[in-house]
């Protein structure tokens, strides 16, 4: 099992790092999530830097238990935006059937983070 964890551990950290890396690459791709009177190019690159941060920190032993814990906050962070945006007249990610999909997507994602934060 721990070999298990520390696999589903890296996979995760691998994910965090592509995705705040894409956040560079495709910000306008994540600007219908944020709410209109917030700064969204501020909000998205720091979300980036964060991500690739948490990510990198699940590759370095002393730093894998919070990366991980962070992951999780993360996480949950992002849970209301997902259920907002099921609600949407214009989802932010395309349709409303794809943010029906999105949603429980999310919650697997907070599962696989509380399993990898976990002590034992």
């Amino acid at each position: 099992m721990k070999n298990l964890k520390l696999v589903l551990t890296f996979l995760f950290g691998a994910f965090m790092v592509l995705g705040g890396v894409n956040h560079f690459l495709k910000p306008e791709m994540y600007f219908p999530f944020f709410p209109d009177f917030l700064p969204k190019e501020i909000i998205n690159y720091f979300n980036g830097i964060v991500e690739i941060a948490l990510g990198i920190g699940t590759f370095i032993p002393s730093f894998r238990k919070m990366a991980t814990l962070g992951i999780l906050i993360l996480m949950l962070f992002f849970l209301p935006l997902h259920i907002l945006d099921v609600f949407k007249e214009s989802p932010a990610i395309g349709s409303h059937q794809a943010s029906l999909i999105r949603l429980p997507i999310q919650f697997l994602f907070i599962a696989w983070a509380w399993y990898i934060s976990r002590t034992k």
